[in-house]
């Protein structure tokens, strides 16, 4: 015979013992193979001696530990004979004395953990997201955060206005996020559920800021909202207190974009919200002085690889409904099209381009932050180099006008948030905290004031209650 290799599909071993099974269960399980008995691990026939008994019994053996038919064959090479036992993929999750293995590469890995309940979803042609969680009931859902989708989707034009006259449960059918009994899936619970750390712990966003390395944190943020809200809780959260946004005018025309392409920045944002296997770890972002790194728990789907996933691609999504509604809402593209928007918006600003690799069980990006360094060192990206002092000039401006902006951003937060409790005047809740009376309270123009809510407000962080003359602004819970 032809000397073959051992690869995802083949298995050499020079003769029979039951525990080679576990081989047997390891094909079923993945994409089928053969396992080859007499056979050494060269490729080589060895021959065995009770080749015909094997033939007799294995085919009874392989069906009574694992309901498997196996194709048993004899075969004979310069007179040394070997069996090969075949086994298709099946479409049910098979287990040998109680485990479940699993044929990847060349190798045999016995599947646990957070592994075996992922592939015990696929094999059940379902995902964790579309899971029904029986005890939850309507109640856990914010109102306002479902009503916060339907004007994110219309405006987008990706749902028909006609859903505003729906009613709550109706809109859930719709979108596949109940069951037929209207029991509600995990999905719906973590895109607009009022405490999902209550259904998933591992479901909130983890920032920190760290210099020189791992063990010098300076400052981090948990962010833990419905799904629906985390990209721009995440993008205000960065804009607020971790990156730069470099001042620049176009004209007359002031213009402060974040020092990474914010476009960018959300659809990676929202990739690891979407993709993420949250069976593991929370999604982690550390900010570093040159770089910053984001992390979410989750290997590729089968036969994707990184290059595969920078290229144009069949859309893959581990959470479905999480995706979908994200792509209803205009936070994400379908057709596999992110990977392409993020490396043309790169383009755009003339920056390096992210990498992607797959680490620690997940999808690793790292954004180097150049804008940042070329503010620290006094240099310019794309442009010819000022000199030492115009550069020093332009790192404080810059510095002094983001800090003011982030801070004044985070003072109107704050204060309504607290009902308009302002420390010291320890004022107590004026029931019309409006925009004119949140700039007497901070002291600022009533045009800044007004720019800073109608921004909190396009990013799902404050809501108007009431009327446009008698109403008042509060947190988006």
């Amino acid at each position: 015979m032809n000397t073959m290799k051992e690869n995802q599909h083949i298995e050499f071993k020079q003769s029979w013992r039951d525990e080679y099974l576990q081989y047997i269960c390891g094909f079923a399980n993945a994409q089928g193979g053969t396992l080859y008995i007499g056979i050494d691990d060269k490729g080589e026939v060895c021959g065995i001696k009770n080749a015909h008994s094997l033939l007799e019994n294995l085919p009874n053996q392989i069906n009574q530990t694992m309901g498997l038919l196996a194709q048993v064959d004899l075969h004979v090479d310069e007179e040394k004979e070997y069996i090969s036992i075949h086994v298709e993929p099946s479409d049910q999750a098979i287990s040998y004395r109680g485990k479940f293995y699993y044929r990847s590469g060349s190798t045999l890995q016995e599947m646990n953990g957070v592994a075996l309940t992922d592939f015990l979803f696929r094999k059940n042609n379902t995902t964790w997201d579309q899971s029904i969680v029986e005890e939850a009931t309507l109640n856990e859902l914010d109102t306002e955060s479902v009503d916060y989708f339907v004007r994110k989707a219309v405006d987008a034009q990706r749902l028909d206005a006609s859903v505003r006259e729906l009613s709550h449960i109706q809109l859930l059918r719709k979108l596949k996020l109940v069951n037929h009994e209207d029991q509600l899936t995990m999905a719906a619970l973590l895109l607009f559920g009022k405490d999902i750390e209550k259904w998933n712990l591992m479901a909130s966003f983890r920032i920190g800021r760290f210099q020189q390395s791992q063990a010098n944190l300076l400052f981090q943020d948990n962010i833990v909202c419905p799904l629906i809200h985390m990209p721009e809780r995440v993008l205000w959260t960065l804009r607020s207190r971790y990156l730069v946004a470099p001042i620049h005018y176009e004209g007359l025309q002031r213009v402060e974009p974040l020092e990474i392409p914010e476009d960018a920045l959300r659809e990676m944002v929202c990739n690891a919200i979407v993709h993420k296997n949250y069976l593991g770890p929370h999604i982690q972002m550390r900010v570093w002085d040159d770089k910053i790194e984001l992390w979410n728990f989750g290997e590729l789907p089968y036969n994707y690889t990184i290059e595969k996933l920078l290229q144009t691609h069949e859309s893959y999504p581990r959470n479905p409904l999480i995706a979908q509604i994200f792509y209803l809402a205009g936070l994400i593209e379908q057709w596999g099209r992110g990977y392409e928007k993020i490396h043309d918006a790169f383009v755009r600003e003339h920056l390096m381009q992210p990498t992607f690799e797959q680490a620690r069980g997940g999808i690793l990006v790292t954004i180097p932050r150049e804008k940042f360094i070329a503010i620290q060192t006094g240099k310019s990206i794309g442009t010819e180099t000022a000199t030492a002092q115009d550069n020093q000039t332009s790192q404080k401006s810059v510095q002094k006008s983001v800090q003011k902006s982030t801070e004044k951003q985070q003072a109107i937060y704050d204060l309504i948030k607290n009902k308009g409790s302002l420390e010291p005047l320890n004022e107590p809740l004026n029931e019309l905290l409006n925009t004119e009376r949140i700039a007497l309270l901070l002291d600022i123009p009533y045009s800044t004031a007004k720019r800073i809510v109608k921004d909190l407000e396009k990013k799902g962080l404050i809501v108007r209650v009431g009327s446009k003359k008698n109403g008042h602004w509060e947190i988006l819970s």
